[in-house]
């Protein structure tokens, strides 16, 4: 069969492309994680992939070079731990448009309004289902713990 050069260096192309394919960087089921939020300081996953979902765990606001807490405040520490739920997110190839549902946790229920004008910021149309709830206390000292799953889109 007689192959024109350029045709056969696109079909190597096409083939090397559809190999790469074959080994997934997000694998359907398995902990997701990335070195652009702060690692686990407990025995858990910064977030776990199951099929079309992600769960993520629970994210302070940890800066995560120094894995201390951000200074600022609830504001500060609420968009610092979004920031971070967004690495996660991204590293297992979801974005904060899929996110579906949310648990906000307060180490004081007064804080609620400030965290919500930041949270507010990053969910600006169609947010997810949240619960937002008063702990007696979060590790670290941390004012704001915020836990996600998110849904992958699929378009029509």
């Amino acid at each position: 069969m007689n192959v024109p050069r350029v045709s056969f260096q696109v079909s190597c192309a096409l083939a090397l492309a559809l190999a790469g394919c074959s080994i997934r960087l997000n694998p359907p089921w398995g902990p997701v994680s990335t070195l652009e939020a702060p690692q686990a300081i407990g025995p858990y996953s910064q977030a776990f992939r199951a099929g079309d979902t992600l769960y993520l765990a629970g994210q302070l606001g940890l800066d995560p070079a120094t894995r201390e807490l951000v200074e600022g405040g609830i504001e500060a520490e609420t968009r610092r731990a979004l920031e971070n739920l967004k690495a996660v997110l991204a590293a297992g190839g979801f974005s904060l448009g899929e996110v579906v549902q949310a648990q906000v946790f307060l180490a004081d229920l007064a804080d609620f309004a400030a965290m919500n004008e930041v949270y507010a910021g990053y969910f600006p149309e169609d947010p997810p289902a949240r619960a937002t709830v008063q702990v007696a206390a979060l590790p670290r000292g941390a004012r704001v713990e915020i836990a996600l799953v998110a849904v992958r889109k699929w378009s029509s």
